[in-house]
């Protein structure tokens, strides 16, 4: 290409828009004169024809009289006398045969009318007529009416040619007019096409030239104009991915320059290409990566909130494969082929996502009858009975058997490819995979705890349920205590060997291991989260906060929980209300914030639990509630990542009272989200996340005391004592976070099928 024809090039295509809308412009504007122009033409024709009307209707009364008399002369003279008026170009007569009478002498000039005046004499009508000739001449023919017959017939004449003039001049000056226009048309469109594209591209192309040569760049110079918006966005998706990209070789760079072995998505990648040797992947859980949902004529795709998508998903943008999951969204269908198959991400495909349809029947009975009404708190042991009918067992086998034939489809044709499970929904699909597919490596993760085995003999169907499960090469749990309690159950249960030393167990000639591994998050560094902004001030984020919610403190702490009857909620409350008790000058200075999703509404337990709760914080508030000062805010609602994490940042405390949890992510998630060091974390000694994060100030959420002091223990801690906690507790999940996490269960998955290939 020649560089120097680039900017004729360029001023011409600027000057395209500008010659089109001129051009519009001039179309319009010749449009509207021609519709004005007929319009007044045919005003003043109206007015000529109603004149013509008047003048004639006065004529007869004089000239019908004269009409078959010997006054013929007389006739003659009323026809010159009325002729010469203003605007009537001739007047003639005629008897009631037709015959002329008398006329004016311009009358010869527009021709005889004999037949317009036979047909006023057979009709009995007047009758009015345009000619074009030399000129423009209207006429009119009234039948002269005596004693109900026709005696004769007058014509009268008028002479619109000055239209045709008017017209003429109209259009002269209708030109000098729409010049005008178009010039200033073409001026405002040239200063705003300069102003309103030319300024936003020229700084969005300087923008990217900064960022392209490496200068510290400001969001602000973007253009904010909502046209440029798809500009925008794919701009900023175009430097996030180059951040990312230069932020990834710096990090792997130092990384290795230090001999260091954080795990980010990079090295995820590059490990399991090498792990996975080209073999397919597939993963099914009851969530999909991406949901597609209708708001207003749209269709937006969101990504989940989900540990689950943050740990697996870059492992199936490395390596491809297949996510299968439950296609729950309202759009979800439109924007699948017939099978249910899309390829995501939808900026960058790189795998498939399956999706599997279920009838409202079989979601009530599989989601929120077995699995939310029987597993849930069969596992949780959390004070909630367990429900299990037949019916809803009856759905849970079916929906496992439509998942894991929905597997083997994807299966078809692939040699020794690898499975893996996620979560209580799906604890038959790996036996009912093994049966159709022997050569696949299939793990399973259970994100829930495992109860002891007493507990879980509740349970009619446990002998089911523990033989589908060990139909897995790879049982993974968060800790060895829930291993433990795996094996105990399996061992009392079913006829087995099991390896306490290696924790296998061998079951009709099938092995299965059962190994820890507990969950985390994905750490923010430069390569997880690149900005271009700046560290956050946390006081004055949290004053924003106040200000939002209309609340006047000082001290902030925060809950982040899906309303469960798990997450110790209740407790949580009455805590807080306890402590207020024990140390009243913290009245007025302390709000909490519990940001609660709503979960399974559709179960009554649940439904209860958001009254009880909106009805406890209202109550705790009528008692201590000061003026613009509140102890505690629910805020009920679906919060993304982006709402919860001002939350996070700017919270003197993170309050996490579960009763019973496997790992619980709302305190790693809390505890990685402050990077300023500061901040204390109060966690229940139930969850699997106590055993990790051993400098948060551990609670039994059961002891409201404890909890209370706990709490005050928070907000009195030095700077020093609150930084040394929260530097190791971040330490922690740098070292063992998602990418970690999901690197041990494929290396462990992979490592058990090449074991077995080489027996």
């Amino acid at each position: 290409m020649d560089v120097s024809a680039r900017p004729d090039a360029a001023t011409k295509s600027g000057a395209r828009p500008i010659v089109i809308l001129v051009v519009a412009a001039v179309f319009v504007a010749v449009l509207f004169d021609c519709l004005r122009i007929q319009t007044e033409m045919s005003r003043q024709r109206d007015e000529i024809a109603r004149r013509a009307i008047d003048l004639g209707q006065a004529l007869a009364a004089s000239i019908t009289p004269l009409l078959g008399t010997d006054a013929s002369e007389t006739l003659k003279e009323v026809v010159q006398a009325f002729g010469s008026r203003e605007g009537l170009t001739g007047l003639a007569v005629y008897n009631e045969a037709g015959a002329p009478l008398a006329m004016t002498a311009g009358v010869a000039e527009f021709g005889e009318p004999l037949t317009r005046v036979a047909d006023a004499i057979r009709t009995s009508k007047p009758l009015q007529e345009w000619t074009f000739g030399t000129r423009l001449v209207h006429s009119y023919t009234l039948p002269l009416v005596r004693q109900n017959m026709v005696a004769g017939v007058m014509v009268l004449f008028h002479d619109a040619s000055d239209l045709e003039g008017w017209s003429l001049g109209f259009w002269e000056l209708d030109a000098m007019r729409v010049l005008l226009e178009v010039m200033l048309v073409a001026g405002l469109a040239l200063v705003v096409v300069r102003r309103s594209v030319d300024a936003p591209v020229k700084s969005t192309a300087e923008w990217i030239r900064r960022f392209r040569t490496g200068d510290v760049v400001d969001l602000v110079r973007l253009p904010t104009s909502r046209v440029f918006e798809p500009l925008v966005e794919e701009v900023m998706h175009l430097t996030k991915s180059v951040v990312a990209a230069r932020k990834a070789a710096e990090e792997e760079a130092r990384l290795r320059d230090l001999a260091e072995a954080i795990w980010t998505p990079e090295r995820l990648k590059e490990h399991m290409r090498v792990r996975l040797q080209a073999r397919s992947l597939v993963v099914v859980s009851n969530r999909e990566p991406y949901i597609h949902v209708k708001k207003g004529r749209d269709i937006r795709c969101i990504v989940p909130p989900s540990g689950v998508v943050t740990a697996t998903e870059p492992v199936l943008r490395a390596c491809g494969g297949t996510w299968i999951a439950f296609g729950g969204g309202d759009a979800d269908r439109e924007t699948s082929d017939a099978d249910g198959r899309l390829k995501v991400p939808p900026d960058d495909p790189r795998y498939t996502l399956r999706r599997v349809w279920l009838t409202a029947e079989e979601e009530n009975g599989h989601y929120y009858g077995f699995s939310n009404e029987g597993l849930w708190p069969l596992c949780h042991i959390a004070h909630t009975r367990p429900s299990f009918e037949i019916e809803d067992w009856e759905q849970y086998q079916a929906v496992n058997a439509k998942f894991a034939s929905a597997t083997v489809e994807e299966l078809e044709g692939v040699l020794n490819p690898y499975v893996l499970v996620h979560d209580y929904h799906f604890a038959l699909v790996p036996q009912l995979i093994k049966a159709k597919r022997p050569d696949a490596r299939v793990a399973i993760f259970w994100h829930i705890p495992w109860p002891n085995p007493e507990a879980f003999s509740i349970c009619p169907w446990q002998k089911e349920l523990l033989k589908g499960l060990l139909g897995a090469d790879l049982v993974g749990f968060h800790i060895q205590f829930h291993c433990n309690n795996f094996l105990e159950t399996v061992d009392r249960a079913l006829e087995s060997r099991i390896d306490r030393e290696t924790f296998a167990i061998n079951r009709m000639g099938h092995t299965t291991w059962v190994k820890p591994f507990p969950i985390s998050v994905a750490f923010p560094t430069a390569t997880s989260e690149p900005t271009l902004t700046g560290p956050v001030d946390t006081e004055r984020l949290k004053a924003e906060l106040f200000r939002r919610l209309r609340v006047r403190a000082t001290h902030l702490g925060v809950g982040v929980d899906r309303l469960d009857y798990t997450k110790g909620l209740m407790e949580r409350f009455r805590s807080l209300e306890r402590f207020l008790d024990n140390y009243p000058s913290y009245r007025g200075k302390l709000t909490f914030v519990e940001l609660g999703a709503p979960s399974r509404t559709r179960i009554q337990e649940y439904r209860d639990l958001a009254s009880a709760l909106e009805a406890e914080a209202e109550r705790i508030n009528r008692r201590f509630s000061d003026g613009d000062w509140r102890p505690l805010v629910l805020l009920q609602g679906q919060h993304t990542h982006d709402d919860i994490r001002p939350f996070y940042q700017a919270a003197d405390f993170c309050l996490v009272t579960s009763l019973h949890d496997g790992m619980n992510l709302v305190a790693k998630e809390y505890v990685a989200a402050r990077d300023d060091e500061r901040g204390a974390l109060i966690l229940s000694c139930f969850t699997g996340a106590a055993r990790e994060l051993e400098q948060a100030l551990i609670v039994n959420p059961y002891d409201l005391e404890q909890v209370s002091e706990a709490i005050h223990t928070a907000l009195e801690m030095s700077p020093m004592e609150s930084r040394t906690r929260m530097v190791g507790m971040r330490q922690q999940i740098k070292e063992a976070n998602v990418y970690r996490w999901a690197g041990s269960v494929f290396s462990e998955l992979c490592q058990i099928g090449a074991n077995r290939a080489t027996r």
